[in-house]
């Protein structure tokens, strides 16, 4: 995986938002290949029950995983809202669920502060920060943190 991070040297840098039920968290749109709605899935037998299936994404198998319930929120409920956003993780394109998406906020680093230990019922392990912007906190999700096997 490309390890791109939000660092305190880069001065600005832009995070694509969305929600996780109430929770407003935010991605670093380097680490986005694309967005797209939920298409036909095939399920996977015995995998993780966050593992809502493969799909085939013009000849790339895409691992699609509900990332609420991989957080320990409840499942997602798919609603025309719900979107697809697919990144490269390890080297496997992966799908993570999310209820929708929110706007791309261009984000001054140094506004960066450390996670709370919950927010908006997430565990603070999942995020390596928080922002503060106008008056709505967005947790900006550690994907290592979040996609890691739970055994390791």
């Amino acid at each position: 995986m490309d390890k791109r991070t939000i660092s305190r040297n880069d001065k600005t840098t832009e995070l694509a938002t969305f929600y996780l039920g109430d929770a407003l968290c935010g991605i670093d749109i380097r680490s986005i290949q694309e967005i797209n709605r939920l298409i036909d899935m095939t399920r996977v037998p015995q995998a993780p029950d966050y593992v809502l299936g493969v799909l085939n994404l013009r000849g790339e198998i895409v691992t699609v995983i509900d990332l609420g319930k991989k957080l320990g929120l409840s499942p997602a409920t798919i609603t025309s809202n719900s979107k697809n956003i697919i990144i490269n993780y390890q080297n496997e394109n992966v799908g993570l669920l999310v209820d929708k998406i929110g706007d791309v906020l261009e984000i001054d680093t140094r506004n960066i502060e450390p996670a709370p230990a919950n927010l908006e019922e997430i565990q603070g392990r999942f995020f390596k920060g928080v922002l503060k912007d106008k008056k709505v906190l967005v947790g900006i999700l550690d994907l290592d943190e979040a996609l890691k096997d739970k055994d390791q």
